[in-house]
């Protein structure tokens, strides 16, 4: 949908639209919004609303903090939970600087330059992803508990799954809202949910993504539960993670379809897997930036840790779903929906690049089941795993010229330093395992 200034004003007058959230990401992926009402819409629709850079993580110093707002009118909606009378709205926005320029640390601008790329080599890249995310009840203050609201498993449904209601909810609420929902259902870990929503453009998907976490939480938050897309918030059961499905388009076709290939592959959808295994431990911080992301990265509850590809299995990093022509794709499986999916994709969009500017061929395919290979046998077949820890994978980036020219130096260096304090804090604090563990033998 392409609205104008004059269509944004209409619908807030026909549909008596009060207040309208104008929002964006920081750094670390954090939704952040300023309200106006209709009366200053025309304001903010000519790009004069301002605020303070200087508050968001990853932005600007304080001697340089005056940002502004520009709205992007094509993602204008309407909350449908919100009030009838005095209806709310929202607008995504880019950030820029006082004399014009996009802000280089705006992660919409971040992923827009790569996007960039590759149109100039040609291609779109389309994305499909799997959210997953726990439901749990709440104590008497509101706030969280780790009691799940039901004790349901795969597929399965009520009255075991005592959280379809809320998922249905959530679904009209999305629909309502202009997002095709292809399925819904319970996962694997008791309490635990998905929702996956039609592929779209990178752009538009990263936008969804963000959108999709706030609608979640906010509908949970009416069925008197909390949503968390935390990693693995429970021990012994599956975590919880954002598979990506990815193709490109190149002159309106699917790029990384061939008919005449074994696989039905195309000499670009194996150069892209190429670039995205070579560089996955350098981006391991961006698709899983949480201490946390670590503990479901484990080999346990069918975890995707095995650096390799297949066709024919869901062990390895990256796979091929069967379906082909225009359904061609890749899936990756390790990102974590705790990620900023505006990183996430710039990042994984470049190293597909990468793979195809420099035809880089990826690794022979493993059909195994890898988790049934021990040390040695993984060890002949050259399947590397990823980092085990925020700390190792953030030793990587360090390293990384692919994530820096991705971020631009000032993010990238910002974003290592917010990782390392966080893995400080985690490093230093004591927790209840060792108490658990030491408190009365030592």
């Amino acid at each position: 949908m392409h609205y104008s200034k004059e269509d944004i004003l209409a619908m807030v007058e026909e549909n008596g639209v009060k207040f309208i959230r104008l929002q964006f990401t920081d750094i670390l992926g954090t939704l952040k919004n300023v309200a106006i009402t209709d009366r200053q819409l025309e304001k903010a629709l000519n790009n004069h609303c301002m605020f303070d850079g200087s508050s968001i993580n990853g932005f600007v110093r304080v001697e340089e903090s005056d940002m502004y707002l520009r709205p992007d009118l094509d993602t204008f909606v309407i909350f449908p939970w919100r009030p009838q009378q005095g209806k709310v709205a929202r607008l995504i926005c880019d950030v820029y600087m006082p004399d014009g320029t996009p802000f280089e640390g705006d992660p919409r601008y971040i992923l827009k330059k790569v996007i960039n790329k590759a149109k100039d080599m040609g291609y779109t890249m389309n994305v499909g992803p799997e959210c997953e995310f726990f439901l749990f009840e709440v104590d008497n203050d509101g706030n969280p508990t780790l009691k799940t609201n039901d004790k349901g498993s795969y597929f399965d449904l009520g009255p075991i799954d005592l959280g379809e209601n809320a998922r249905r909810d959530m679904t009209l609420a999305l629909e309502d809202m202009g997002f095709e929902i292809e399925t819904s259902h319970h996962e694997v870990a008791a309490g635990q949910n998905e929702i996956d929503f039609k592929y779209a453009d990178a752009l538009v998907t990263a936008d969804n993504i963000a959108t999709f976490k706030y609608v979640v939480k906010s509908i949970a938050q009416r069925h008197g539960l909390y949503a968390t897309f935390m990693p693995k918030p429970l021990h012994g059961v599956n975590g919880s993670g954002m598979h990506i499905n990815i193709s490109l388009i190149k002159d309106g076709k699917n790029a990384f379809h061939n008919e005449e290939d074994e696989l039905g592959l195309s000499s670009v959808a194996y150069n892209f897997i190429a670039g995205v295994l070579k560089h996955i431990k350098e981006i391991c911080p961006i698709t899983n930036p949480l201490v946390n992301s670590y503990k479901r990265l484990v080999p346990d509850y069918e975890a995707p840790v095995y650096i390799a590809w297949s066709a024919k299995n869901r062990s390895p990093l990256i796979r091929v779903p069967s379906a082909r022509e225009e359904g061609t794709r890749i899936e990756l499986r390790s990102p974590d929906p705790s990620s900023n999916p505006y990183l996430v994709l710039a990042c994984l969009l470049l190293a597909g690049l990468e793979g195809i500017k420099y035809n880089l061929e990826p690794p022979k395919c493993i059909d195994k089941n890898i988790f049934d290979l021990n040390r040695e046998e993984r060890k002949r077949e050259n399947i590397e795993s990823l980092p085990e820890s925020l700390h190792e994978a953030v030793a990587y980036m360090q390293k990384s010229d692919l994530v820096k020219e991705a971020l631009g130096k000032n993010t990238f260096e910002y974003y290592i330093r917010a990782k390392e304090v966080e893995w400080d804090n985690y490093r230093t604090q004591v927790h209840q395992w060792e108490i658990t563990s030491y408190l009365s033998k030592y």
